[in-house]
């Protein structure tokens, strides 16, 4: 199973077995700085749109890339019936240059507050 941390200044991304196939990389690293917003999401199914290179079990998982020929570039792991985080990003500053992440995680909620706690954080700095 895929697995969000927070470590340092950064959101680490972890992914295993097939998830690393259709995701294209056992791994994201995504600088806090580049965090634009920050939302939980009780169906994060429904927020993947446009051409995509991934997987799709209608109405059970997405996993992959959305909007390779178009839209906003999105990392995609979504489960049916597990909530997730959506991440708005700066593209410039993150590798994959994706405008958006949409992960699904039982421990969404707390990782949604987390991960704005941690923005403000970094915004106080700047």
């Amino acid at each position: 199973m895929a697995t969000m941390r927070i470590s340092g200044d950064a959101l680490a991304f972890e992914f295993e077995g097939l998830e690393r196939l259709w995701l294209g990389r056992r791994a994201l690293t995504v600088p806090l700085r580049s965090v634009r917003q920050v939302a939980y999401v009780e169906r994060p199914l429904r927020l993947a749109s446009g051409a995509r290179r991934g997987l799709v079990v209608t109405g059970i998982a997405k996993m992959g890339v959305w909007g390779i020929f178009g839209g906003p570039r999105q990392l995609v792991y979504a489960r049916h019936g597990m909530p997730g985080l959506h991440l708005r990003l700066d593209r410039s500053m993150v590798p994959g240059a994706f405008d958006e992440v949409v992960f699904a995680t039982p421990d969404a909620a707390r990782l949604v507050a987390a991960v704005q706690r941690r923005v403000a954080d970094t915004g106080d700095r700047a």
